[in-house]
């Protein structure tokens, strides 16, 4: 399912227009990425957590000279499935 599908059915599920439903889509998403972008996460109780994973700096190898180089540290986004949808997605 890509956005605009995930749209449609947010629509037809909540009786909202298509553009009601992009509107709240686009909401929702912008405020994910805004929490996770300060460092918050966010717990949709039953769906799962958005949280922020560290990544430390560590020392890689360029692929094409095999030379050695630093890998900076990052922040990564994370995603981890609670029980109700985890128990969906495995038909119980």
């Amino acid at each position: 399912m890509n956005k605009t599908e995930l749209i449609a059915a947010v629509a037809a599920q909540a009786g909202l227009t298509k553009v009601q439903a992009h509107k709240a889509v686009d909401a929702a998403l912008d405020v994910i990425s805004g929490a996770m972008a300060k460092g918050d996460s966010v717990t949709l109780i039953g769906f799962g957590t958005f949280k922020v994973a560290e990544r430390a700096e560590r020392t890689g190898r360029n692929p094409q000279t095999g030379k050695e180089m630093t890998i900076a540290a990052s922040k990564l986004p994370r995603f981890v499935a609670g029980k109700s949808l985890k128990d969906d997605v495995n038909g119980k």
